[in-house]
């Protein structure tokens, strides 16, 4: 009788294994494919949905998601409004991947929020290994070219480095097991890092480490200067030129995103309540540059906060930072009170939203759609990870 009732499998069973199994696929393909990694969303996408209806479940979602949601909404009435509302709306199909919170939230339980961080820094590592090769032996060693691994752009490659490290930091200072191998690759992935040159990252991840040293103990303070003076002792003096760089105001880059920020300005003054629209700031970033500008154009505002307030207005900005402080609030409570297995994966999210937006001052990393994936991935686990 024992064993005929635990040969009955629940109704989707396969299907939530497949789903699970697909998220762990997508974690660690962000780091060398968006394509795959969209694939593989696509596939834990229809298996959470289909769970759901078979088991006839409700939703659920941490409560960050909510006003995530509410971002959501308001970044498609900007859309509609745009000047160019079909440019906008296939923008907006970025909050699609919003959906990775109730998705990982579903999917990830308990332990397994281990083998989804071990993953991430093990497919890490070997993308550092390859960006290292890039500047070591194939001469992506200029700031016109930089390693990338297999991205498509620098700043994505470095983005994500920079978010694995504050999940290997967290794991090897908070964690009682699995914390040999972070250890390992650490170094492999801070090189990495400082091969792209990408200053926003560099800062990122300095802001990520205070938070983990912060929480773990204050005189861990002690070993940066140690580790500032083996940076400068050993890096290419390329690398060491690009670090100084970040504090020379008559450096091209610096005064152009100085001249960024007015030209934000601009238009938040000029479209206050829903923005120039998404995916409007380069068409129309000449109709407000000024004398200040370097560039005649840019993609983006280099900024996480005027970006999102130029493009979709004060009210989705405001949702935005609602989003942020019900994550940060979150992550702190799990901290404080979360079984010490689990502890490592909230303070591995702290760590994670502090480097985001520390560097998101001087980028646009939350339309950087591996970079946004990553981060929803690692900041919803520790809910997941304690989901009865």
């Amino acid at each position: 009788m024992d064993q005929a009732i635990a040969a009955v499998r629940a109704p989707g069973e396969d299907l939530e294994h497949l789903g699970a199994l697909a998220l762990l696929g997508v974690a660690g393909a962000l780091q060398f494919s968006i394509a795959i990694a969209q694939i593989l969303l696509t596939v834990a996408a229809f298996c959470w949905l289909a769970v759901i209806l078979i088991r006839h479940e409700r939703f659920e979602a941490p409560s960050f998601f909510w006003p995530l949601a509410a971002y959501a909404a308001m970044t498609l009435v900007s859309a509609a409004l745009s000047p160019d509302p079909r440019t906008s709306i296939v923008d907006s199909k970025q909050l699609v991947l919003f959906l990775l919170v109730p998705i990982t939230y579903r999917f990830v339980h308990g332990k397994q929020s281990g083998t989804l961080i071990t993953v991430v820094v093990s497919c890490a590592a070997a993308s550092a290994a390859f960006g290292i090769f890039q500047y070591g032996i194939l001469h992506y060693d200029q700031l016109s070219q930089r390693p990338q691994g297999t991205l498509g752009h620098y700043m994505t490659y470095s983005g994500l480095l920079m978010l694995v490290i504050t999940a290997a930091l967290a794991r090897i200072l908070f964690s009682n097991s699995g914390r040999t191998w972070p250890a390992l690759v650490m170094p492999a992935l801070v090189v990495a890092v400082a091969l792209t040159s990408t200053r926003s990252a560099w800062v990122g991840v300095c802001a990520g480490a205070a938070v983990l040293f912060s929480l773990k103990d204050f005189r861990l303070f002690a070993v940066l200067p140690i580790v500032l003076a083996v940076f400068i002792a050993l890096a290419p003096a390329s690398v060491t030129k690009r670090f100084f760089s970040m504090f020379d105001m008559n450096d091209p880059t610096n005064r152009d995103r100085v001249a960024m920020l007015h030209i934000g300005e601009r238009m938040i003054a000029a479209h206050p309540l829903t923005g120039v629209g998404p995916n409007m700031v380069e068409p129309l970033y000449t109709h407000y540059r000024g004398p200040d500008a370097v560039n005649k154009v840019n993609p983006h505002l280099h900024n996480n906060f005027v970006q999102i307030a130029a493009e979709r207005g004060l009210p989705a900005l405001a949702l935005w930072l609602w989003f942020i402080v019900s994550l940060v609030r979150d992550l702190w409570l799990r901290f404080r009170t979360s079984p010490r297995f689990y502890r490592f994966t909230a303070a591995g999210g702290l760590a994670a939203t502090a480097a985001l937006l520390t560097a998101g001052l001087f980028e646009y990393n939350f339309g950087d759609s591996e970079v946004l994936m990553l981060f929803l991935i690692l900041v919803t686990v520790p809910a997941a990870a304690q989901r009865r």
